[in-house]
């Protein structure tokens, strides 16, 4: 039976282009046999009617706070005690804000200043909306009520761009309900502290101009989410990337491969577990020009590279015993066997391969398949089948569970 099954959800529903896709919302959450009430804010109403949600739901549509039908019951309040779990989808940068004042001068607001139940929030915006300090620190407040917030997605955006802020799929978000729902997981993490990597490296040829490399930083985060949901004390150093710095964890921003080693090598001895997820460049210019470099005069250009320093190596030597290392191999050929030889190469416990040149998987997407081969057992390779990122981060995390000894006190489960 579906975690789902009779489930009391409230879905809300603001007012962005995303708001066609809250009707996905409701149709996954009653495939799944949850029952759902829909509110609607007026700017919602405006992209999609409200007869829609209630064909799917089979239940009215509250839109407004002062409806005498529903009000001379006290309505709003009534909507709040019965859901068990409040979600909005889509949740723009105004809702955010009306939010964390604690705004109830609308239906939403009230039910939401109302309610007990935990509150979802499916954030979609634009981009800069997203990265501006004030939604970064509404966020940090709503997060620290206890609301949580299923991030938005790279994607194109409506304004006809790429970026951050896309609506997450609506399977994405109605499996993050369910979850909730299901029985409790353990925190296979908890108690422990955790590094983790990600995005490119950019390495600087002169004041405009730099090297670097197709990575988004998408996996690292990700990684970093599901280790902070695992219970984790999770620090995220991470190099240029478009990603808003995920809640719940502390998050250190670095530029190039020098910045990214000194940040990983003074803080990896206190680690647990090391997740190198970054695609730091092997080479830097070896004389930065600090004048922009003409191309007056110069028929070709000759730059000299030097060899950026082995993080993983340098942490990999260092490795105190019971301290988990996990690497990855992005791969354009050979795949298992050049994953094996970085494993080897190392000293690591675990290596994540991906072959860059198949379709659906490696940089950019918010899809990857890779192989995890453990040095245990470096023969076994497990091949993942396709899965989100976020599923990858998951199933990679549970790997470095299994690799960490048992922590002091505790016991491993028979």
């Amino acid at each position: 039976m579906s975690s789902l099954a009779g489930r009391e959800i409230l879905l809300g529903v603001t007012g962005g282009i995303a708001a066609y896709k809250a009707v996905e919302v409701l149709r996954g959450l009653k495939r799944a046999g949850a029952e759902v009430t829909v509110v609607m804010t007026a700017a919602a109403r405006e992209f999609v009617q409200p007869l829609t949600f209630q064909t799917l739901s089979n239940r009215p549509v509250g839109t407004s706070l002062f409806d005498l039908g529903q009000e001379s019951r006290i309505g709003h309040i009534r909507m709040a005690e019965r859901a068990e779990l409040a979600l909005v989808a889509p949740c723009t940068a105004n809702c955010l804000a009306r939010l964390r004042a604690g705004l109830a001068d609308d239906l939403l607001g009230a039910v939401l200043l109302a309610t007990r139940a935990p509150v979802y929030l499916a954030l979609a915006m634009n981009d800069n909306m997203l990265a501006h300090p004030a939604t970064q620190d509404n966020l940090r407040v709503l997060q620290g009520r206890g609301v949580r917030i299923i991030p938005p997605e790279t994607g194109f955006l409506a304004e006809g761009k790429e970026g951050p802020g896309r609506l997450a799929e609506p399977a994405r978000i109605v499996e993050r309900v369910r979850e909730h729902f299901a029985a409790p997981a353990a925190a296979p993490l908890a108690g422990r502290r955790v590094l983790v990597t990600a995005g490119p490296t950019v390495e600087d040829i002169d004041p405009v101009r730099f090297l670097s490399n197709r990575s988004s930083g998408r996996m690292g985060f990700a990684l970093a989410e599901a280790c902070r949901d695992a219970g984790a004390e999770v620090l995220l150093v991470t190099g240029p990337s478009a990603l808003p710095d995920p809640p719940g964890m502390t998050v250190e921003r670095v530029r190039g491969a020098e910045q990214m080693r000194t940040a990983v090598l003074a803080r990896c001895a206190g680690q647990d577990a090391l997740i190198l997820a970054a695609a730091v460049s092997d080479y830097r210019v070896k004389d930065y020009s600090a004048q922009k470099i003409k191309r007056a005069g110069q028929a070709t250009l000759t730059l000299e590279l030097e060899q950026n320093p082995d993080i993983a190596a340098e942490v990999g030597a260092g490795k105190r015993p019971g301290q988990v290392l996990v690497v990855f191999a992005a791969e354009s050929q050979d795949l298992l066997a050049n994953a094996a030889a970085k494993l080897r190469k190392k000293r690591a416990d675990l290596v994540v391969a991906n072959d860059i040149t198949e379709p659906g998987s490696g940089f950019a997407g918010g899809e990857n398949r890779v192989t995890l081969i453990r040095a245990a057992d470096a023969g076994h390779p497990e091949a993942l089948p396709l899965l989100d990122k976020a599923a990858v981060a998951r199933r990679i995390v549970a790997a470095v569970a299994d690799l960490l000894p048992p922590a002091p006190g505790a016991r491993r489960s028979p």
